[in-house]
């Protein structure tokens, strides 16, 4: 984890943000002794770009409620 200060981050903000976003890698910004922490949102990562695959055959809000004994390999896979 890169670690920079708040004058480092003034200066090169976009360039920053634009590390951070490109690689994912978080960037720990150090300001009197305290640290805070510049993170691209949580969905913005490599499993954010999968496919979206539709795995489950019929409802899947039912899951939940899905007794094990129950399951019929048949039924309920695709």
């Amino acid at each position: 984890m890169e670690k920079i200060t708040v004058t480092a981050l003034r200066q090169n903000l976009f360039n920053v943000i634009d590390h951070v976003l490109a690689t994912g890698e978080p960037v720990e910004i150090e300001r009197h002794g305290k640290r805070v922490l510049l993170v691209p949102e949580q969905g913005a990562g490599k499993l954010a770009r999968l496919r979206r695959r539709s795995l489950i055959v019929g409802d899947a809000a039912t899951l939940p409620e899905e007794k094990v004994w129950e399951w019929d390999e048949n039924a309920n896979h695709a």
